[in-house]
């Protein structure tokens, strides 16, 4: 699992329970939950990292769509309200995708 050793795979899963269904995904809820929101701010660099998966430099909306499966193989795609929302509330400075420092924001929110 990319995030062993950074967050508790219990946590994970919890987090993944709360928002398996389509329309239940909840950025903020997901964050506390499986323990991200209380990582230093090196814990959320690589947690970036991981998630950009392309190694852009940012969180595209694709990537966005796939965010739960960087903590879970096999765990669902975000619906594409979901992803919106998603990429809404990270993409302060409203250019279509979500830096790192957004995603640091973002989280700590």
């Amino acid at each position: 699992m990319a995030f062993a050793g950074v967050l508790q795979d219990a946590d994970i899963t919890a987090a993944l329970n709360a928002c398996k269904d389509e329309g239940k995904f909840d950025h903020k809820s997901f964050f506390k939950t499986c323990g991200m929101a209380g990582k230093s701010a090196d814990d959320l660099k690589k947690a970036f990292g991981i998630i950009d998966q392309d190694q852009s430099g940012f969180i595209e909306e694709e990537e966005l769509k796939l965010f739960l499966q960087n903590f879970k193989a096999g765990a669902r795609a975000l619906s594409d309200a979901e992803t919106k929302a998603f990429l809404k509330a990270g993409d302060s400075d409203g250019d279509g995708k979500i830096g790192v420092d957004e995603f640091a924001a973002m989280v700590k929110a």
